[in-house]
């Protein structure tokens, strides 16, 4: 075998392999950024279901406090309609 064709020969065995783990390296790398970009968009999501939680409990306080004035009022005027009647 003459040398030009055993270095062909080699470097292309070489440069297969050299091709089959830059191949893996840039897929783990793709897949790790790819699982980042996910990881932040959950997180922004969490964050953004903790608002609006927050938001829900403040507006179901108020109603709470709206609906236990309108039963004081109601209780008055039924109070005052039996002592009418």
């Amino acid at each position: 075998m003459s040398e030009p064709v055993f270095f062909t020969t080699i470097s292309l065995v070489l440069g297969t392999i050299l091709g089959v783990f830059a191949m893996r390296y840039f897929a783990s790398v793709t897949q790790a950024r790819a699982r980042l970009a996910e990881d932040n968009a959950y997180r922004l999501i969490a964050e953004r279901a903790v608002a609006t939680q927050a938001e829900t409990a403040t507006a179901l306080d108020s109603m709470s406090a709206t609906l236990l004035d309108v039963r004081t009022r109601l209780a008055s005027v039924e109070k005052m309609l039996k002592d009418v009647g």
